[in-house]
């Protein structure tokens, strides 16, 4: 089985952190991710994150610290996702694949219904950050 290799933007704005929603027409439908994309081919994890955020939210982005990868199998498809911290230089939030999107507070990260591949980077963005969840999983 092909192993795809997609990137996530950890988009952090002051204790809250960016998640989009996959829409009802979109694999995954209804659940949350931190918003990236299919790295192409001659392109960097770096050059395929600023793009799939200005693609698919309109956003600048400065890919700032790499957070963590991590490798899931969905059964039909094997996900090698490169998640980096990501700062917002510009341009509005406009969401064009996602239905919604909201910024969480990361104490909150696991409460939302994250992709399995996601939980994981929302576990080290919380230790990262020193956060500890109180919620039941």
């Amino acid at each position: 089985m092909n192993i795809i290799k997609v990137t996530a933007g950890v988009i952090i704005n002051k204790d809250r952190v960016l998640l989009t929603r996959r829409a009802p027409e979109e694999k995954f439908a209804g659940g949350w991710e931190f918003p990236g994309g299919k790295i192409e081919d001659c392109e960097t994890p770096e050059e395929c994150l600023a793009r799939e955020l200005k693609e698919e939210l309109s956003i600048n982005v400065s890919v700032d610290k790499f957070c963590t990868e991590v490798t899931h199998d969905y059964g039909d498809v094997i996900i090698n996702l490169i998640a980096y911290y990501c700062t917002m230089t510009g341009g509005e939030i406009q969401i064009s694949v996602h239905d919604k999107y909201k910024w969480v507070k990361i104490i909150d990260l696991l409460k939302f219904n994250l992709l399995p591949a996601d939980i994981p980077i929302a576990k080290k963005v919380m230790d990262d950050y020193h956060v500890q969840c109180n919620c039941e999983l």
